[in-house]
């Protein structure tokens, strides 16, 4: 049975494979607590100042030594996730309302959360005899950008968009119509599904109730 190779979804729906699957990676989450040290007195009790999004660091290898091409052709796709893209909907370059792209890691049945590249670092370390690099090893940081049930149950005051209304499902009825109504583009039903945690978005129970995400324009 072949193994199921690892790749990146970019918010637009376009898959980035990874050549070599990854040999591990590393989830991590962070609360925020804080006291107030006072002059003359002990340890004070601790309050709960809010939680961080979580964090994904992956690392990665390219190689097109098999073919003898360039092996930026792949890499650059990644480098271009860390630059702003004017198609991303509700893009406004007037008032500087623009972004990069989120993008999701998928390996066979894990998913992770929506994320946006938050650091990258790359190395060559083999090239051709005229310079052309075959051989790099790249270390990303995706930081989470909205709430999410990957890797486990996250509390939703960790990211945005929140849910603010819910929609009871019609017999008939899509994800990708319910994205249309309540966001005039039905292509946004992936965040529907996202925080709704629907796995097949076809699957739609009549009478069941979604919760509705209030997204960033």
């Amino acid at each position: 049975m072949a193994t199921e190779k690892a790749f990146l979804e970019t918010e637009g729906g376009d898959k980035i494979p990874c050549l070599f699957n990854p040999s591990q990676f590393t989830v991590g989450r962070k609360n925020e607590w804080s006291s107030d040290p006072m002059p003359g007195r002990g340890v004070q009790t601790l309050s709960y100042a809010g939680a961080r999004s979580s964090w994904m660091d992956v690392d990665l290898i390219f190689d097109t030594t098999s073919d003898g091409t360039a092996v930026t052709v792949h890499t650059g796709k990644i480098l271009e996730l860390m630059d702003v893209d004017p198609a991303i909907p509700g893009t406004d370059e007037a008032t500087h309302n623009v972004r990069p792209p989120y993008v999701t890691f998928h390996w066979g049945d894990l998913h992770s959360f929506k994320a946006v590249v938050a650091e990258l670092e790359m190395t060559f370390t083999y090239f051709s005899s005229t310079g052309t690099p075959l051989r790099a090893s790249m270390h990303l940081k995706l930081q989470q950008y909205e709430a999410s049930k990957a890797f486990g149950p996250q509390n939703p005051t960790s990211g945005t968009p929140r849910p603010h209304r819910v929609h009871r499902v019609q017999p008939g009825e899509t994800l990708d119509r319910i994205a249309a109504r309540y966001y005039g583009d039905s292509t946004r039903w992936r965040a529907l599904a996202s925080a709704n945690g629907i796995e097949d978005p076809l699957a739609l129970r009549p009478g069941g109730m979604l919760s509705i995400p209030q997204l960033d324009r």
